[in-house]
């Protein structure tokens, strides 16, 4: 006789084996997800996750201000003291997604054997990790939505676009029309360099578009005269280009028109075209953005922060409550996103 907690430690056990599986998963929606195959991993200094180990929100501190109290003096003046306030506070809340994933008892008393029981368990903790995988990626690329706070700050809210040349990305248009005035808790008015570059381009072209990608690029190359260690990094390894198909073909075009020994490969630079070094990644969700927005991200001021304990925590396999006969197991994360130096960030798009 098989007791429930042979099937809870049976259901586990498999999870943790993960299987064979014996099936051919064309569920997914998306041909790449960029938050869980990149962003969300413990990647190293650049582009990885940060796991807070407590705290009921993510906070950081800018350094807006560094005063003016440098001056030319002569022979024996007296000092003029000026202490600045020179931090403000960032400041983002959790945000929660939580799936599961279900068993009737008896389907497992039905399906018993390593392999059949894989074919009853493995395919719904796919099917519960896909949709994990497609609602990060949806929130991630997505506009911010005024008076939404379960969903987690993507990339649209923190690099916001703008039609004038210059650093000009303040509040979303769609928050500033319900009168939000911060971005992470500060007000880009109040401290102007807290902006990100703007611009915008009419065609695919070398003159056109990649001049003013080269621009940006400049204008966003902060490097400190401080030589302290956190004020410096390795800049051509952070960088990272998000563009949906449209222009990754057309880069890929550009690349391809500027070489003149391509050999027999029809395609030489799909999936390798990079800018100054930098990757030029396609993401699918932003196929949705019809003006064509190329965002060119610092991941080293681009952080994703994870609650320890809760990051994409799977649960064991538990009896449901009213449910006698159902076992259940959750995945949970708390998570958001903060950027800490718009300044170093910029999105240009067609107008």
């Amino acid at each position: 006789m098989i007791r429930d907690v042979d099937i809870a430690d049976l259901i586990t056990t498999t999870l943790h084996k993960l299987g064979r599986g014996r099936f051919h998963q064309i569920a997914q929606q998306l041909t790449e997800y960029e938050v869980m195959s990149w962003l969300l991993k413990k990647n190293g200094e650049f582009g990885g996750v940060n796991v807070i180990s407590d705290g009921l929100g993510i906070k950081e501190y800018l350094m807006v201000k560094y005063g003016d109290s440098f001056r030319w003096v002569g022979l024996f003046e007296k000092d003029n003291i000026d202490i600045t306030d020179h931090l403000t506070e960032m400041k983002v809340e959790w945000c929660r997604g939580t799936d599961n994933m279900a068993w009737e008892r008896r389907e497992i008393l039905e399906n018993r054997g390593e392999s059949r029981l894989n074919n009853v368990i493995i395919p719904r903790r796919v099917a519960m990790m896909l949709r994990v995988a497609q609602n990060l990626e949806n929130a991630f690329f997505a506009d911010p939505i005024p008076g939404e706070s379960k969903i987690p700050w993507g990339l649209p809210y923190w690099i916001v676009k703008n039609s004038t040349t210059g650093f000009n990305g303040g509040v979303h248009p769609a928050l500033a029309a319900a009168g939000v005035t911060t971005v992470g808790n500060v007000n880009p008015e109040q401290y102007p360099t807290f902006k990100n570059y703007t611009d915008t381009y009419s065609a695919f072209t070398k003159e056109d578009l990649v001049r003013k990608l080269r621009k940006a690029h400049r204008k966003t190359a902060w490097k400190s005269p401080i030589s302290l260690k956190e004020f410096r990094s390795v800049y051509g390894e952070r960088r990272r280009l998000f563009v949906n198909e449209e222009t990754i073909s057309a880069l890929e075009s550009i690349a391809e028109s500027q070489n003149d020994n391509l050999g027999i490969d029809l395609a030489p630079y799909d999936g390798e075209t990079t800018f100054k070094r930098h990757p030029i990644r396609y993401v699918p969700k932003l196929d949705d953005d019809t003006s064509n927005p190329v965002y060119m991200i610092d991941l080293a001021t681009f952080m994703l922060f994870v609650l320890e304990g809760d990051y994409l925590r799977e649960s064991d396999a538990r009896v449901a409550p009213f449910q006698h006969n159902v076992f259940v197991v959750h995945v949970d994360l708390s998570y958001n996103t903060l950027c800490v130096n718009r300044r170093a960030n910029a999105v240009l798009y067609q107008a």
